[in-house]
């Protein structure tokens, strides 16, 4: 969109999910790893990664990542970033960031969207910022 800024890229690599069937809802569970990049950041997803996916018999599956990325921001520095993604295919993905980075501090309390597409082995996470 005209009034969107791309801030990050995620490259994610998805290793085999888990999962349970219960009565109501089925649970998959999928680890992950990763690379991301952009203008603002590059680094690496630390420890698993976890894509948490609620799905309610009959529904539409509510989905959840988080993940933590450690890097370096623009100017250079180290820096950690928090993500947790939250949404569903039919409503879009919502991310909310937490970050050591001062540089990347606007990232916490801007208004934030993701789009999620498939690609070889996992998914492209692209976030975006609306513009002030």
């Amino acid at each position: 969109m005209e009034n969107e800024e791309l801030i990050l890229q995620i490259q994610v690599a998805c290793d085999p999910a888990l999962s349970v069937k219960g009565q109501t809802r089925d649970i998959v569970m999928i680890p992950f790893g990763g690379t991301a990049s952009g203008p603002y950041f590059t680094g690496k997803i630390i420890g698993p990664g976890v894509d948490t996916q609620k799905i309610a018999k009959g529904g539409v599956p509510a989905l959840s990542a988080r993940y933590m990325l450690e890097g370096t921001d623009k100017a250079g520095s180290a820096c950690r970033v928090f993500i947790e993604n939250e949404g569903n295919w039919g409503e879009g993905f919502h991310p909310m960031i937490v970050t050591d980075s001062p540089l990347l501090a606007a990232w916490e309390t801007a208004p934030l969207r993701a789009t999620v597409e498939g690609i070889p082995g996992g998914v492209l996470v692209s976030v975006f910022m609306a513009r002030a």
